[in-house]
């Protein structure tokens, strides 16, 4: 799945700013991609970004209209159709990461085809993967993984890829899932392959490159986790990582949703990926732990994050507050 920018931000009427989560994580990290959002005089999410009508993003440029946010009961209001037929009429492409699917609204259907237009759901895989084939890729892969679901996996990639791009690194980030593939642009919302494929699809994610190319890939869930572990798996069995980084939550004591299992020992995370990701990749070895510290009161944050590097010998940083620099020092000194 790839698409165009700019973009237009579409927030309808989205109830607050929570609804719009998505769509502003993609003014965060691509702000020169984001000309503008739409709004419903109802609407009560803001991006910072000015506000445009229909009309005035296809005249500023607009490649992409973006629906970046969680509307009511699921479902596209009929005053939403009207805007996005007359964006299709202008010229522009519609990308959605909604369950219901603008593929399957006539109205919608039937201006893209008329004016030439693409449409793309971005929860739905618009084609078909191989099952994954285990050998080895030319280039380097960087995986975040989890001690839980919600934990800043996204977050770190970006962050890493970020700090790596500012030193010269080749890089690339690979999206896996909504708010990720609206950011790069590009890339495969892995929860909603089938089993099966899902090993294939992180390998045709992350193909061979030249060897001093690094792809940071968006991890999913977490391996330990009860109800998600098959996608993680998946995923880092197609990744290959040669590299990984640990995601947590400082202050979580139980699995988000699942509170009758407590959340792993950040060092039990490590083992189990060394272990489970040697069968693609022998040579796969942590390089940092990225720690969400938003919990924890700022006096405290600094002296979490020296005790843990202490305790287990790897970089820790808040991607939010301190940026991937000493994960890159550490891949520095590794690769």
């Amino acid at each position: 799945m790839e698409f165009q920018y700019p973009y237009l931000l579409f927030l309808g009427d989205a109830r607050d700013q929570l609804a719009a989560k998505t769509a502003n994580g993609v003014r965060v990290w691509r702000p020169d991609w984001c000309l503008g959002q739409f709004r419903f005089e109802d609407c009560k999410a803001d991006c910072g970004v000015p506000d445009m009508t229909i009309e005035e993003a296809a005249e500023a440029g607009v490649k992409t209209v973006i629906l970046g946010v969680v509307s009511r009961g699921g479902v596209i209001p009929e005053n939403w159709i009207n805007q996005l037929v007359k964006a299709l009429e202008l010229g522009m492409d519609i990308a959605s990461g909604l369950h219901t699917r603008i593929t399957q609204i006539p109205e919608l259907v039937k201006a893209a085809k008329k004016h030439n237009r693409s449409m793309h759901d971005v929860r739905h895989p618009s084609r078909e993967f191989d099952v994954g084939n285990g050998i080895n890729r030319s280039g380097k892969r960087l995986l975040t993984v989890g001690t839980d679901v919600s934990v800043g996996k996204m977050f770190t990639a970006l962050a890493v890829e970020q700090e790596m791009k500012k030193r010269g690194f080749d890089a690339d980030f690979r999206a896996t899932g909504q708010t990720g593939i609206f950011i790069a642009g590009s890339g495969v919302s892995i929860d909603a392959v089938v089993a099966d494929f899902i090993s294939g699809a992180a390998e045709m994610l992350s193909p061979d490159n030249t060897e001093d190319h690094w792809d940071v890939i968006e991890g999913q869930g977490t391996v330990l986790h009860p109800g998600y572990s098959g996608v993680s798996l998946g995923l880092l069995h197609g990744s290959q990582p040669d590299a990984f980084v640990v995601c947590h939550d400082a202050t979580r004591k139980v699995m988000s949703g699942w509170e009758h299992y407590p959340i792993p020992s950040i060092g039990e995370c490590i083992d189990i990926h060394n272990q489970l990701g040697q069968r693609t990749n022998p040579d796969i070895s942590c390089v940092g732990i990225s720690i969400n510290t938003s919990g924890l009161h700022k006096d405290k944050r600094q002296e979490y994050l020296d005790n843990l590097q202490t305790e287990t010998g790897f970089p820790c940083i808040d991607p939010l507050m301190d940026g991937g620099g000493i994960i890159v020092d550490n891949l520095n000194e590794i690769f």
